[in-house]
């Protein structure tokens, strides 16, 4: 399962589908929280936009489904992010992109940022300690790589909201 796979063999059908399913959802999540890409965390995400990003996406599905272990970590990561992105996309659509901006702008200069951090912290390290039971304890390919996936997620929901939380302070 760690090596690579041969094009259009049935393994890389199978991990082509699964990339092009977990990538694909987190796509519709974003697309559904954010349709301007104005909410989008990630820079270049946001400069590529809607058309060469889902170019950028299928190439990279089509790449990766090569190697099982890097196609589940990256689906793994995928799917936790799409469901994170759709727990509060009807929120982010009932009150509009610059609505639910200036929303959650004005709750977090209210609350104190320890106190955001600490929460951010804990949530991320909570996943992380999942991923990280997963790669120390499986001891097979398939359950790290899902580790890793999980770890990868714990580390992009800290990057990226410590980075938004920088640019709404900065300002």
């Amino acid at each position: 399962m760690g090596d690579a796979v041969f094009f259009f063999s049935r393994d890389y059908l199978i991990f082509l589908a699964l990339l092009l399913f977990s990538r694909g959802a987190d796509f519709l999540s974003t697309w559904i929280a954010t349709p301007t890409l104005a909410l989008e965390g990630n820079p270049l995400a946001k400069k590529l936009g809607w058309k060469f990003g889902l170019l950028v996406n299928i190439a990279f599905c089509v790449a990766f489904a090569f190697y099982p272990f890097v196609a589940i970590i990256i689906s793994t990561t995928s799917v936790l992010v799409a469901a994170r992105n759709f727990q509060n996309a009807w929120l982010m659509r009932t009150l509009g992109e610059e609505g639910y901006r200036s929303w959650y702008v004005e709750r977090l200069v209210e609350t104190h940022l320890g106190l955001y951090l600490f929460c951010l912290f804990a949530q991320t390290a909570l996943f992380a300690l999942v991923g990280g039971a997963l790669i120390y304890y499986s001891g097979y390919v398939i359950p790290s790589a899902i580790g890793i996936g999980i770890l990868t997620y714990a580390i992009t929901v800290s990057f990226y909201t410590l980075l938004s939380v920088w640019r709404i302070r900065r300002k």
